[in-house]
């Protein structure tokens, strides 16, 4: 991993999408998080999504399972539960592996 590697907010992705699409800052900011909010509507209908050559969201469900506390070696109870799994596409895989963004101006980068 890239030792220079740092967090990037949704506020930085707003700013950056607002300045190389001319929108403004609330307009992209509004749509971004409608984006999110749907996704996350769809996998709490337990629905899979799919983005080609990015990735696929999908619900998993885990099973419950007793574990063990590792300093009184008590035997505790984990209820079983749904989780979010992702699995990366081809494209974005490759990319990140080669370490190069996706142009700017390619239509995969809006799909």
């Amino acid at each position: 991993m890239d030792s220079e590697a740092h967090t990037v907010t949704k506020r930085d992705l707003v700013q950056r999408i607002s300045d190389s699409t001319g929108q403004t800052k609330v307009l992209v900011r509004d749509i971004i998080q409608r984006f999110l909010d749907e996704i996350s509507q769809e996998l709490v209908r337990g629905n899979r999504l799919e983005f080609r050559k990015f990735g696929v969201f999908e619900v998993r469900h885990r099973p419950g399972r007793l574990a063990q506390n590792p300093k009184t070696l008590e035997k505790i109870p984990v209820p079983p539960k749904r989780v979010v799994k992702f699995k990366v596409g081809n494209v974005l895989k490759a990319r990140v592996d080669q370490g190069h963004p996706p142009p700017t101006d390619s239509p995969e980068s809006s799909a």
